[in-house]
C-alpha cells in the first residue's frame, strides 16, 4: 500500500516554485504510484495565498499540482484543540487534518513550528521534513 503523505502549505508552495526540488519530487513519486499526496483546504488556501503574493507567475503551476493531491476534510474542533497543545494555534489544523485522515506522515518544511516534532509520531502520523519523507517513500 502506498505511503499516504499529508502536505503542509509550505511543501505545496515549494513544489510550485521549485521544479527541481525535493517537494516536487514527491509529486513525481505520486504520479508513479509510489505514494499518495493529501492536503486540506486550509493548507491549500494558505499555499495559494502565499504563491499569489510572492510568485504570482506560479499560481497556475500550484493549481495544476493541487489537482494531483487528494483534498481531505479538516480535522475538526476536538483534534485542532488537541494539536494546539503541541503547536501554535495557526498550525494546529494541519496536524489535526493529517491525523483525522490517517496519513502515514505529515510533511512540512516548517522547522520553526514543527521542528521539535520531526521524527515523532502523533495520532499515528509521523512528522517529517520533505527530504526525510522522500527517503521514507523511496526506501519503503
Amino acid at each position: 500500500m502506498p505511503e499516504r503523505l499529508f502536505l503542509d502549505a509550505n511543501v505545496l508552495f515549494t513544489a510550485a516554485i521549485s521544479p527541481e526540488g525535493v517537494s516536487r519530487s514527491l509529486f513525481e513519486l505520486a504520479q508513479a504510484g509510489v505514494c499518495v499526496l493529501l492536503t486540506s483546504s486550509f493548507a491549500l488556501d494558505e499555499a495559494l495565498r502565499n504563491v499569489h503574493v510572492k510568485y504570482p507567475a506560479q499560481v497556475q503551476t500550484l493549481e495544476t499540482l493541487a489537482g494531483e493531491v487528494e483534498l481531505v476534510a479538516e480535522g475538526g474542533v476536538a483534534l485542532a484543540e488537541w494539536a494546539a497543545g503541541l503547536l501554535p494555534t495557526k498550525d494546529a489544523p494541519i496536524l489535526a487534518a493529517a491525523v483525522a485522515t490517517n496519513a502515514d506522515a505529515l510533511v512540512t518544511g516548517d522547522r520553526r513550528h514543527f521542528g521539535e516534532l520531526f521524527g515523532k509520531t502523533f495520532g499515528g502520523v509521523i512528522v517529517l521534513p520533505p527530504r526525510q519523507a522522500l527517503e521514507r517513500v523511496v526506501t519503503g
